[in-house]
C-alpha cells in the first residue's frame, strides 16, 4: 500500500472516529434531563402506590438538584485523576444503575435510585463542556448546541412519553422509568471507543491551582450568577407556571400545553445561540436582549389577558434556551482549555443548582404568604435584573487566566 493509500485510510478512519465521538457526545446530552423530567408527570402515580406524603414526593425532583449543587466543585478533580473520558464514562454505568435501582418499586430504591441519577448528571453536566472545548475548539458553538438540543429534545420526550408508557399493560409507572435506561445503556456502547483513545491528561498541580484561583476571580463569580440566575428562572417557572396560569383563566389541560409551548420553544434557540454567540467579538448585545425578551414573558404574565399568554409562554422560553446556552458557552469562551472550562463549570454549576432547589420553594412561599402571583412574578423581574448585570459582566471579551493575571 502506498503513502497516497494510507494517508486516505488514516482520513477515512479519523472522519469515522469523529462521527462517532459527536454521536457519543449526542448520546450523553440526551441523558442529561430525561431521566429527570421523565418522572415529574409519574409523581401523582408514584405517590399514590407507595403511599407517600405530597412533601416527600416533591423531594423526589429536589433531591438531583442538590446532587448537582453539591458534587459538581468536586467533578473537575476526579476528572482530573481519571480522565475526562473514564468520568464520562463512569458516569453512566451510575445513571444507568440508578434508573434501573429507581424502577423497583419501593420507597427504599426509589431514593437510593434518584440519588445516583442526580450523582451521574451532575458529572455529565459539568464534564461535557470542557470535553468539547478540548476536542472540538474550532466547532464549540456548534457542538454545544448539538448536545444541549439533543439533551432538550429527550427531556420534552421524557415528559411526554412517561405516562403513556406508565398506561401500558403490565408497565405502570416502574416500567416507565425503566425505559430510559436503554439511551443511557446504548450511550455506555458508543463511549467505549473513546476508552481506548485516551489522550494524556495536563499537569495535576496546575489543574488544581488553576481551579482554586477561579474562586477569587471576578469573572468567575460573574459567570456563577449567571448560571445562578438562569437556572432559578427555569426551574420556578417550570414548577409554577401550570398554577400561574389557572389563575388566569386556562384549564389544567391547556395550561398544560402552554408549558409544553414553552419548553418546545427553548430547542431550536438552545441550537442557534452557541454558534452566534462564538462568532460574536462579545456576547453582550445576546445579554442584553435574553433579559429582555425573560421580562417581556413575564410582564405578559402579570398583565395576565388569556390572549397574551401564548405569546408570554414563547418569549420565556427562547429567553431560557438563550440564557441556558449562553451559560454553557461562557464556560468555554471565558477560560483558556478544558481542563480550566471544566472547573468553571463545577464552581458555576453548584451554585447554580443550590439557587434552583431553592427558587419554587421560595417563590411558593411567597404566593402562600401574599395570596397572589403578582409579588412572586416581581420578584422573578428583579432575578432578571441579575441575569442581565451578571450577562453583561459575563459578555466581555476576556477569559479567567487574563483576569487573574491582573488583565482588564
Amino acid at each position: 500500500m502506498n503513502t497516497k493509500d494510507l494517508s486516505l485510510e488514516n482520513q477515512q478512519k479519523n472522519k469515522r472516529t469523529t462521527w462517532l465521538l459527536i454521536f457519543g457526545i449526542i448520546l450523553i446530552g440526551s441523558n442529561l434531563r430525561a431521566p429527570l423530567t421523565s418522572v415529574g408527570s409519574l409523581i401523582p402515580f408514584i405517590r399514590d402506590d407507595l403511599a407517600l406524603n405530597n412533601a416527600i414526593a416533591g423531594s423526589i425532583t429536589t433531591l438531583p438538584l442538590i446532587a448537582f449543587a453539591l458534587l459538581s466543585p468536586f467533578v473537575p478533580k476526579l476528572a482530573n485523576r481519571l480522565g475526562m473520558e473514564w468520568t464520562i464514562f463512569l458516569s453512566m454505568l451510575i445513571l444507568t444503575t440508578g434508573i434501573i435501582v429507581r424502577s423497583l418499586a419501593d420507597v427504599g430504591f426509589l431514593f437510593i435510585g434518584t440519588i445516583l441519577i442526580g450523582t451521574a448528571i451532575a458529572f455529565g453536566n459539568v464534564l461535557l463542556p470542557g470535553f468539547i472545548k478540548m476536542n472540538f475548539p474550532l466547532k464549540i458553538g456548534m457542538m454545544t448546541g448539538v448536545y444541549a438540543v439533543s439533551m432538550n429534545i429527550f427531556g420534552a420526550l421524557g415528559s411526554g412519553l412517561s405516562v403513556p408508557l406508565a398506561a401500558i399493560q403490565g408497565f405502570g409507572w416502574p416500567g416507565a422509568l425503566a425505559v430510559f435506561a436503554c439511551i443511557s445503556f446504548l450511550a455506555i456502547l458508543v463511549w467505549v471507543p473513546q476508552l481506548l483513545q485516551r489522550k494524556g491528561t495536563t499537569n495535576t498541580i496546575a489543574v488544581k491551582k488553576n481551579g482554586n484561583h477561579l474562586w477569587k476571580s471576578g469573572l468567575a463569580w460573574k459567570v456563577t450568577l449567571y448560571m445562578g440566575c438562569q437556572s432559578f428562572l427555569f426551574y420556578t417557572l417550570i414548577t409554577w407556571l401550570p398554577d400561574i396560569l389557572r389563575t388566569i383563566g386556562y384549564s389544567s389541560s391547556a395550561a398544560g400545553w402552554m408549558v409544553f409551548l414553552m419548553q418546545f420553544s427553548v430547542i431550536p434557540i438552545t441550537f442557534i445561540i452557541p454558534i452566534i454567540a462564538e462568532r460574536l467579538k462579545n456576547q453582550i448585545g445576546l445579554s442584553i436582549v435574553t433579559a429582555c425578551l425573560y421580562a417581556s414573558g413575564i410582564l405578559g404574565l402579570l398583565i395576565g389577558h388569556p390572549t397574551i399568554v401564548p405569546v408570554s409562554a414563547i418569549l420565556i422560553g427562547i429567553a431560557s434556551g438563550s440564557a441556558f446556552s449562553l451559560s454553557m458557552m461562557f464556560f468555554t469562551l471565558r477560560t483558556t482549555d478544558g481542563k480550566q472550562a471544566a472547573a468553571l463549570s463545577g464552581m458555576a454549576q453548584s451554585f447554580g443548582y443550590l439557587l434552583a432547589a431553592t427558587g419554587p420553594v421560595l417563590i411558593g412561599a411567597l404566593h402562600d404568604i401574599a395570596n397572589s402571583w403578582s409579588i412572586p412574578l416581581l420578584l422573578l423581574i428583579g432575578i432578571i435584573g441579575l441575569l442581565l448585570l451578571a450577562g453583561i459582566g459575563s459578555g466581555r471579551q476576556r477569559t479567567v487566566g487574563e483576569k487573574l493575571k491582573g488583565s482588564a
